[in-house]
């Protein structure tokens, strides 16, 4: 019988870039108890990988888990970034509800539409979060109308129209229902923790039902090797159950395991538990080629569970042994070996990438979601001491039924000062860009939306903030939908 847990809630937090959703995270884990009084905490807690911290960006999305008022509250942070949007995807899966956050001043951005879009495909209820309050410049009430005028043009139902919107500081850690609570009621995150409970759906499953756990997300451990993600769907797991791996789109996967280790969030830690139920988000390990995707089901009844597809890369790279004259000199790994592991072992935890061997021993053929995807691995082997050289990066092209070469195209949204307008305009329409749309701000920016070729936009980033003197911002979607015939 399909019952609904109460003590549980499963959230995701999504939103463009840097509009505050891990320090809204930060500011959830603090009131909720889960740091002793005089810890020390750092800043973005949840940012754990160095280069996250050093640019101040998500790059992987985070478990974590805290308790309000006798309900545990799992919740996901995501990155912002196109080009880690295969994060966000996947893990929407485990959740039954989102917050969506947006920037008071900036408001609606091309990330935005995109986060939101696949939230309302999967039919998720949706709180939406206006954050940074406190910026002079905050507009709230016109962020609020764009908002709504988005989601319309996704077609939103009735009922996710119908959304709470709550006006919040994350970094002065408070949060009100209204705009005229700013004055007097500016307190704590009480509203948000309570607009959670009352509007996420509890979770449902039956839990007499056999056991079925979806992962939708790989970490890695030198230790214990692969961890799977998933949440428990119906029935129970429990540790040195016997269970079966099955995949609903490779019907030929079936591999017999034996759940060893068991693991809920708590906090920022993972705490060993015997058997978790129906709506609980758990890490297992012990299966050694676990992925994505994989449903871990009882031997009685083997039943998968269907997957979200992960969109299709669209830039790629060789990764190339070293052999100039300088070889050996920087990195402690350096041949062709060491960079196949590497590359292999990368794909334990990024679902967007695809590795392949190539004609030549010392090449690999790398493929991302984007140059910041494919740079952010270039430095992380670097700084692990891998020594490698790298091609320039090429788009992924395709051919249709009809034997027409394809390529990805993307949606550039640019804010610029009006003056740097005319040049940007220039700029890309010479890269094959073709400007659909234009507007102005009352603060003198100037919006302009592009669809352009992705390979149009290789290299251009550099060259972009010279363009605007450092004063303009360029947000990308790639579009593999609308896919243009290659000019």
């Amino acid at each position: 019988m399909v019952t609904k847990r109460e003590d549980v809630r499963n959230i995701a937090i999504i939103a463009h870039v840097d509009h505050g959703k891990t320090t809204l995270v930060d500011e959830l884990l603090k009131q909720s108890g889960v740091f002793r009084e005089n810890q020390v905490v750092e800043e973005r807690v949840m940012d754990s990988n160095d280069i996250e911290k050093e640019r101040g960006i998500t790059i992987l999305a985070k478990n974590t888990a805290i308790t309000y008022k006798g309900t545990k509250i799992n919740v996901i942070d995501t990155p912002g970034h196109a080009d880690f949007g295969g994060e966000v995807e996947r893990v929407l899966k485990m959740v039954n509800g989102v917050i969506l956050v947006v920037d008071a001043f900036e408001g609606v951005m091309p990330q935005t539409k995109f986060v939101l879009m696949k939230a309302l495909e999967l039919e998720l209820p949706v709180i939406v979060c206006v954050n940074k309050i406190d910026r002079p410049e905050a507009r709230p009430n016109e962020v609020v109308d764009e908002v709504l005028e988005l989601f319309l043009d996704l077609d939103a139902s009735d009922e996710q129209l119908d959304c709470p919107f709550l006006f919040a500081s994350a970094r002065d850690g408070y949060a009100v229902r209204e705009i005229m609570d700013l004055v007097n009621n500016r307190k704590d995150m009480t509203p948000l923790f309570e607009t959670i409970i009352d509007y996420i759906p509890a979770p449902e499953g039956d839990p007499e039902a056999n056991t079925q756990v979806l992962i939708s997300t790989i970490d890695y451990n030198e230790y214990v090797g692969r961890i799977g993600i998933g949440k428990v769907e119906n029935g129970t797991i429990k540790i040195n159950q016997e269970a079966v791996v099955v995949n609903h789109h490779e019907p030929d996967k079936q591999k017999k395991v034996r759940i060893s280790k068991l693991y809920e969030f708590d906090g920022l830690n993972k705490v060993d538990v015997t058997e978790a139920g129906i709506g609980s988000i758990v890490a297992i390990s012990g299966i050694t080629d676990i992925h994505i995707g994989d449903t871990i089901c009882a031997t009685e009844n083997q039943k998968s569970i269907p997957f979200q597809k992960i969109s299709e890369p669209t830039l790629s790279m060789n990764f190339i042994v070293n052999d100039s004259p300088l070889a050996g000199q920087e990195g402690k790994y350096i041949t062709s070996r060491h960079l196949r592991d590497r590359l292999f072992r990368e794909l334990n935890t990024d679902v967007s990438l695809r590795v392949e061997e190539t004609d030549s021993p010392d090449s690999y053929k790398v493929s991302g979601r984007g140059e910041l995807h494919l740079s952010v691995l270039i430095e992380n082997m670097r700084r692990e001491g891998y020594e490698f050289a790298v091609s320039k990066a090429e788009v992924l092209y395709k051919t249709d039924e009809n034997g027409k070469k394809l390529e990805p195209m993307e949606l550039t949204y640019v804010d610029v000062p009006e003056e740097f307008a005319g040049t940007i305009i220039e700029k890309l329409s010479q890269r094959k860009g073709e400007l659909k749309n234009m507007s102005t701000s009352g603060n003198g920016s100037t919006r302009l939306e592009f669809s352009i070729p992705s390979r149009g936009l290789i290299g251009y980033r550099g060259e972009f903030m010279t363009d605007t003197k450092g004063n303009g911002i360029i947000n990308t979607i790639s579009v593999r939908i609308v896919i243009s015939e290659c000019i």
